[in-house]
């Protein structure tokens, strides 16, 4: 039997997600699916307000669920943080006034750039900060982005000041590594509960946020859910009474396009509007939940400038829930210009557009740990094509981590004809 790996998120062909979170339901379609009831055994939590993490080998997926709805989804792996809120000690590489910062040469073989404004608590011209071979006290604050290497301040607190100078001499140096995106969620929102499917990750967890953290041997993450994510990591969204998001990430901005469909000729233009009008809560969760970042532009369906003009306010209620968000205004051509401050890097940036060899070999990990768990003695293998398996080999720790848990080494069978990559019970010998 075969199991082959389609959508990045995970879901498969042949087999099913087992189990959603003891006492929860998540509903719906994905586009617009809820999450309803806390966990049971949860104390200290907010109404509608949980943590969910899915820990699998080379990678770990986050998902907020708050007020019945996927607010946040975070994938990372560990093997290569975003390195945001780390703290170093950096060296000087280079002042350019022209630019109004310096570089700095980071830990890693990295380069960052320090902004004028962050060179200090007081504004000075970056000549007069800072010099050439200068050692400095740093925080990243912004992830690198598309060859540009990562932001950082110098503007500490004192107990990250008294941190870096307490480490080890020399610079470049990473001192200590900033947050995850489960810390991140979990301080944020200090009443969630947590719950995750890895043991050793719960039992680190707890160790911070107490009874909050729950363990369940079940997968995190139930089909609606695996199903969220794949949407996440696709460029078309179903919406509400017909019509769709089209979205389209460049290097410069991401473009939105929301489609009528067929339906927009049958419909009058109060049927048209009222369509852009019930999209717009669609609309601002993708924005949020893909972690879209920098220059925006909504194209709305079959209205005119001037009539597009009219769902400013409507959308800057529905954008509001976002802290990093804001609706600058409508172009001429009527195209909303959204931007959101950068920080972490896109969820289309961490999964490739389209979805990546890394990403289909991880997911095609994921589902052999859980059949291995489901079955254990059972060998299996992993049939995908070369480039998969060089991306799961180069990722460390990912398939030592199956090993370790499945009691056995995933045998990878090299097949350049196999569009997706898929799970099989390895033949006897």
């Amino acid at each position: 039997m075969a199991t082959a790996i389609g959508a990045p998120g995970g879901a498969t062909a042949g087999a099913a997600s087992t189990g959603a979170p003891s006492g929860a339901t998540f509903t719906g379609a994905p586009s617009g699916a809820t999450f309803t009831g806390a966990p049971s055994g949860a104390t200290g939590a907010t109404p509608g307000a949980t943590i969910l993490i899915s820990a699998s080998p080379g990678e770990r997926r986050i998902a907020l669920l708050q007020g019945g709805a996927l607010v946040e989804a975070w994938v990372e792996r560990p093997a290569h943080p975003d390195g945001v809120g780390d703290l170093q000690r950096g060296r000087i590489a280079a002042v350019a006034p022209a630019m109004a910062g310096a570089f700095v040469a980071l830990a890693d073989a990295q380069t960052g750039f320090l902004p004028e404004s962050e060179s200090g608590d007081t504004r000075r011209p970056i000549a007069q900060a800072v010099n050439d071979g200068m050692v400095l006290p740093l925080r990243i604050t912004r992830a690198a982005q598309g060859g540009k290497g990562p932001r950082v301040t110098a503007r500490l607190t004192p107990a990250e000041v008294a941190r870096i100078a307490a480490a080890p001499p020399g610079a470049p140096r990473l001192v200590a590594r900033g947050p995850d995106a489960a810390t991140r969620l979990a301080t944020r929102h200090a009443r969630a509960a947590i719950i995750v499917d890895d043991l050793a990750l719960a039992a680190t967890l707890r160790a911070a946020f107490g009874d909050r953290v729950r363990h369940q041997h079940a997968p995190a993450f139930d089909d609606t859910l695996e199903a969220a994510f794949d949407e996440l990591a696709g460029p078309e969204v179903p919406l509400p009474g017909g019509g769709r998001l089209l979205i389209h990430p460049t290097p410069a901005l991401t473009a939105i396009d929301m489609d009528a469909g067929s339906a927009a000729g049958a419909r009058g233009v109060g049927a048209v509007a009222a369509l852009n009008l019930d999209a717009l809560p669609a609309l601002a969760r993708q924005i949020r939940a893909r972690n879209l970042a920098g220059p925006i532009l909504v194209d709305f369906a079959g209205l005119s400038p001037r009539k597009r003009a009219a769902l400013g306010d409507p959308l800057k209620a529905a954008l509001a829930p976002d802290r990093l968000v804001r609706l600058l205004g409508f172009t001429q051509l009527g195209l909303a210009e959204i931007v959101r401050d950068r920080i972490h890097p896109p969820l289309h940036e961490v999964l490739g557009w389209p979805p990546s060899a890394l990403t289909r070999g991880l997911a095609a990990l994921r589902q052999a740990a859980r059949e291995a768990a489901a079955r254990p003695g059972r060998r299996l293998v992993l049939r995908a094509t070369p480039a998969v398996h060089a991306a799961l080999e180069a990722q460390p720790g990912a398939l030592s981590a199956f090993a370790a848990a499945a009691g056995f080494a995933l045998r990878l069978v090299p097949d350049a004809t196999a569009h997706l990559p898929a799970v099989e019970e390895a033949p006897d010998v």
